[in-house]
């Protein structure tokens, strides 16, 4: 392996994948570690905590997160339930009120509202308003006296003749 800056992309890789693989399976893991791990982004993560009171990960200062690996199951637990499984998240709640917080062994199968409903899904992902850009406003422009009188005029013109035009 190479030395100083010249490490290369995979070298940096091997390097951080072995330094993970060397904890203890006890250890305490980063929230970058969990996220890495279960495949799912940190704010995901961060959102989660808010929706389910059971994971709570130690926080040290400056608010970093540090998972036991009972929550990095719990969080898995979570994940599956709701990617793979297609649970929502009031779902996954109400499994976890019933369980005692504890996601393990047979659960219950699923009621009919504890599902993900593919219309709606479909629904929540159209956004309700338009995404075109408005076009850009006009700016005035300075106009003389005179040629302003002229558009006018032709204007007035124009408009008797389509009057003249209607039945």
């Amino acid at each position: 392996m190479s030395e100083g800056p010249d490490l290369l992309a995979g070298e940096i890789e091997d390097t951080i994948t072995s330094a993970r693989a060397r904890k203890a399976p006890n250890a305490f893991r980063t929230i970058s570690e969990v996220a890495d791990d279960l495949h799912i982004p940190q704010h995901v993560l961060r959102f989660w905590e808010g929706k389910f009171t059971q994971v709570k990960p130690l926080k040290r200062g400056g608010g970093r997160r540090y998972y036991r690996p009972d929550d990095i199951a719990l969080l898995r637990r979570i994940a599956d339930l709701l990617y793979t499984q297609g649970y929502t998240i009031k779902g996954v709640q109400r499994l976890l009120r019933e369980t005692g917080g504890k996601l393990e062994g047979n659960l219950s199968p699923p009621q009919a509202q504890d599902l993900a409903d593919p219309e709606e899904e479909a629904e929540i992902k159209q956004p309700a308003f338009s995404l075109e850009i408005p076009p850009a406003p006009v700016r005035p422009t300075t106009v003389k006296p005179d040629d302003l009188r002229r558009l006018l005029a032709n204007t007035l013109r124009e408009l008797e003749l389509l009057r003249r035009m209607l039945p």
